[in-house]
């Protein structure tokens, strides 16, 4: 039987993010020895601290103590809010972690889990997800770590990270799916209500806009841009606008904003398109014009490369308002 630890650190955590994968994981094994197999595995909530009480004391958490548990065979790290002392605050958590990992133990992380998994050091060269909105906090903090936001599940090397909010529940079937077997991951799937096998989070971006990076010619660039979205943007003579050459506001271009001038506008593009989409009332062939795209194909590539899904299927899944027949 395998032992799989929960931990619950010195931090506001995600309550669902234990709640959640317990009731899942103890479903899981119930069903499993229904179908006459002995049990496979014992879920156990740990951490060092006697307790800890969250949201104005709406919620407590009282943790088995960890010195006590037997050896684990997985460690679940939740979702917890970031913040400056979490590392800190966690010092001797992290540690125990790494020693885990020593002693044979896989690693699972949930959203923002992962800053306290990467403070181990034990993802420096490998690849994570976390949630896309922590993303550039993460990377200053961990610039060894490869982060890939636009996948939602990531496993290498027995460690497993995923996206943010409340996709934990695809992780969790995907461990159930590694310590028992696929038809006990599609019965969870189904008792649930977790769609099977999706591997990207790409659809739920929002494209967050950097303009605190301190370089006003940069800004200045951005903000023509933004006005321009439905045009034709030449960047030669925007750097000559700018007094600049192109070589050098490329340069300072992605310093700042860690994107290509061609990747910004494109993605201030489909966000727009995104936006629009959302309304419901426009056809796809309008919002495509209106966001300065007059090539179809051209149009629909760049759409699912940035969100992992076509313009069609954003709409369906997005829309408020009555869609559009085409």
């Amino acid at each position: 039987m395998k032992q799989l630890t929960i931990l619950v650190p010195q931090a506001k955590i995600n309550m669902s993010s234990i709640a959640g994968t317990v009731e899942i994981l103890n479903g899981a094994n119930a069903y499993w020895k229904r179908m006459g197999h002995r049990s496979a595995i014992n879920v156990s909530v740990a951490g060092l601290l006697p307790s800890l009480t969250l949201d104005n004391g709406f919620f407590s958490i009282h943790p088995a103590n960890l010195a006590e548990l037997p050896a684990t065979d997985l460690v679940i790290i939740p979702s917890v809010s970031y913040t400056d002392s979490l590392v800190k605050d966690n010092a001797e958590l992290i540690q125990w972690i790494r020693q885990q990992y020593s002693n044979g133990a896989e690693l699972a992380t949930m959203c923002s889990g992962a800053f306290l998994l990467a403070a181990t050091g034990l993802l420096d060269g490998k690849s994570c997800s976390t949630h896309w909105k922590l993303a550039d906090q993460f990377r200053r903090l961990f610039p060894n770590v490869q982060l890939e936001i636009d996948k939602l599940i990531i496993a290498e090397s027995g460690i497993y990270t995923n996206g943010g909010a409340y996709s934990f529940l695809h992780l969790v079937l995907f461990l159930v799916e590694k310590y028992f077997d696929r038809e006990t991951a599609i019965y969870c799937s189904k008792v649930f209500q977790i769609d099977m096998d999706r591997t990207a989070q790409s659809a739920f971006f929002i494209f967050q806009v950097q303009k605190n990076h301190g370089d006003e010619l940069i800004c200045e660039a951005q903000k023509y841009i933004e006005a321009h979205v439905g045009g034709k943007v030449s960047f030669e003579a925007l750097a000559l606008r700018l007094a600049t050459s192109r070589r050098n506001f490329d340069r300072r271009f992605i310093r700042a904003t860690g994107n290509t001038p061609v990747e910004y506008l494109q993605r201030v593009k489909i966000e727009m398109a995104k936006k629009l989409l959302e309304g419901g009332r426009k056809t796809i062939a309008e919002v495509m014009q209106e966001v300065g795209y007059a090539d179809d194909k051209a149009f629909r590539e760049v759409f699912r490369k940035i969100t992992g899904i076509s313009p069609l299927e954003y709409r369906s899944k997005f829309s408020r308002g009555e869609p559009s027949l085409n």
